[in-house]
């Protein structure tokens, strides 16, 4: 069995989809059809049972889906052994990231990359929720936060704290909250960026277990740049990761509230555990720690210990 269709039937059955696989792969879903039919005829059984929405494995699929698994992992494999030495970075590399640090530093780190690696092809995949890395055939995701479970290799790029934040505005407005039960009086904006409560905002133990506060508002959104262009606007309260506000608070566009209420959310590179020793992947996440950090030097993402000590003065 060809390689080609062992990619193909794998591609199509993570998809679930003949337009979504078409579109991937560059062709119409009349092309992705017939391809399908030819393989399953060619194999004697049915794979797929088709609906007018999406297609789902059979019990044959479902075994040849595996196999196929196996074995494309043993070709990878064994092109890796072969060519150790004068592996490079090649193929298609598919990445997935929130659509704010995605914006800002994955953008910009890409273009940089392709002209280092013109052999690679990139498609970024930015999105209000992470997606499945597995599942979607993503090659590598950036997170915040704990990672999620499963056989992913890890690699830190950035510490990441999310502060309590609001414009100057707001706060001779409204008043400035002393601790987390006056948020209930307030008008929080909230992300709706992942499966957790998003109307419930949970920090790091500072001697309380699991301190936490319900929050409602008038505003929400899964864009983190809307989000906050309304607080810097006066709109309302906000929980945001420090690498995005550091600057706007250094400039007294932004000031902290209750500092020492934070969420630990460090920015890690994400791949699944096979593609461990893949060029395309390695390389790029190299890249990438390089750029967070040139960044960093540039304009520091971070807070300093001066700013939250200001901070908790003031609050």
């Amino acid at each position: 069995m060809a390689e080609g269709d062992l990619s193909f039937f794998v591609m199509l059955a993570r998809r679930e989809s003949f337009s979504a696989t078409a579109q991937d792969l560059g062709l119409s879903a009349s092309a992705v059809s017939r391809r399908l039919a030819r393989l399953e005829d060619r194999l004697g059984v049915r794979l797929l049972n088709r609906t007018t929405r999406k297609v789902s494995l059979t019990s044959e699929g479902e075994a040849y889906y595996g196999a196929a698994l196996r074995l494309l992992d043993e070709i990878a494999d064994l092109e890796h052994n072969l060519s150790q030495g004068r592996d490079r970075p090649a193929g298609l590399l598919r990445i997935n990231a929130t659509l704010g640090f995605g914006r800002t530093h994955l953008a910009p780190a890409i273009a940089r990359f392709r002209r280092i690696h013109p052999a690679v092809e990139v498609q970024l995949l930015l999105t209000d929720a992470p997606l499945n890395l597995v599942e979607e055939g993503i090659d590598l995701g950036i997170r915040f936060g704990a990672p999620p479970f499963g056989r992913m290799v890890m690699r830190l790029l950035q510490r990441n704290r999310r502060f309590l934040c609001a414009a100057p505005s707001y706060l001779e407005a409204r008043g400035v909250p002393q601790s987390l039960t006056d948020l209930q009086q307030h008008s929080c904006i909230v992300l709706r960026q992942d499966h957790d409560a998003y109307d419930v905002w949970r920090f790091d133990d500072i001697g309380e277990a699991s301190p936490s506060a319900k929050v409602s508002g008038e505003l929400s959104t899964n864009d983190g740049e809307i989000a906050l262009a309304w607080v810097l606007d006066g709109q309302g309260i906000m929980l945001r990761s420090e690498w995005d506000i550091a600057q706007h608070v250094r400039e007294g566009r932004l000031r902290l509230l209750l500092p020492h209420y934070r969420q630990t959310a460090n920015i890690h590179a994400l791949y699944p555990e096979r593609h461990n020793l893949s060029a395309k992947v390695r390389v790029f996440a190299d890249h990438l720690a390089a750029h967070v950090r040139d960044a960093d030097a540039r304009m520091p993402l971070q807070l300093a210990a001066a700013e939250l000590r200001a901070a908790t003065a003031r609050a």
